[in-house]
Formats: C-alpha cells, structure tokens, sequence
C-alpha cells in the first residue's frame, strides 16, 4: 500500500494518515493472534444467503470453538448429524484506530457441532459469553483448512 490512506474525523475532517504496508501472515501465526483474542465474526450460509455474527471464541490446538445458545441462528447452520459439517469463514482482527497498524486473519474450514458433554463443559469452562443467554448449551468447532491474514505495517 503505497498510496497514503486517510481517515473521516468526526467533523468530516480528513487527516492523512503515514503510508502503510501489508505482510501476509503464515497458517503459525494467524492462529497464535487469533488466540490472543476473544472476539471474531463467522460468516455462514443462512436461507441461501451469507450471514455474519460477532462471537466469542477460544482455540482448542488449531480449532476454533463458538459456543451457541438455543434459539440462535448458528444453532441452526449444522446439525450433529452432518458428518462433513458445514464450510464457514471465521474472521478476527486488531487495528488500532489512531495509527491503522495491526492484523487481521481469515479461517475457512468445516464447522462441527460438538455434541460430546465432557468438551462441552470443558468449553463452557474457559468461554465466557459477552452476552448472556440461559440456555447455552451446545458448541461449534471449526477445523481451519485456509488461513489467511495480513500485518499492517508502517
């Protein structure tokens, strides 16, 4: 990124911002960074068309586990049957504002529904909803098969 980027201030003041520059990040390291956060977005297939929910994850080795509640619609997008689970995008990033330096990485792999009660409580142990629900009671693992992501670099 060669050309210098700029940002709305809220008075509709534009200030340039120092050019940047992207580094692609390595399977490694975008799952290290999406372990350091807790906050992501999965894109789904819902009635036939793309969806996107923020959700809050952990990892589990390289998989990402969203826990899910009754009544959501991620609750809906696969089954305990499908054995071949269902192909999502799960996207995190941290750019910070002020200086537009950070990352982003984008996972895209099968989604399974974990139906086993031992890693179901193991996972309701370490995940902490932001949002509170009474019926948490099933999870989503996504096995990564693309990972993708990018450095922001002055």
């Amino acid at each position: 990124m060669k050309d210098e980027a700029t940002h709305t201030a809220v008075d509709d003041h534009r200030e340039a911002a120092a050019p940047r520059r992207t580094v692609q990040l390595g399977r490694v390291e975008g799952l290290r960074l999406l372990g350091s956060v807790s906050l992501g977005r999965i894109v789904f297939t819902h009635q036939a068309l793309p969806a996107i929910r923020p959700v809050n994850h952990l990892m589990d080795g390289e998989d990402i586990i969203v826990q899910l509640h009754d009544g959501a619609t991620l609750a809906s997008i696969v089954t305990p049957t499908q054995a071949t689970g269902v192909v999502v995008a799960y996207e995190a990033d941290v750019i910070d504002l002020e200086t537009h330096i950070g990352w982003s990485v984008v996972v895209t792999g099968y989604a399974h529904r974990v139906t086993d009660e031992r890693e179901l409580a193991r996972f309701a142990a370490r995940l902490r909803p932001w949002v509170q629900h009474p019926a948490v009671n099933a999870a989503l693992r996504i096995r990564p098969d693309l990972v993708t992501g990018l450095q922001i670099t002055a």
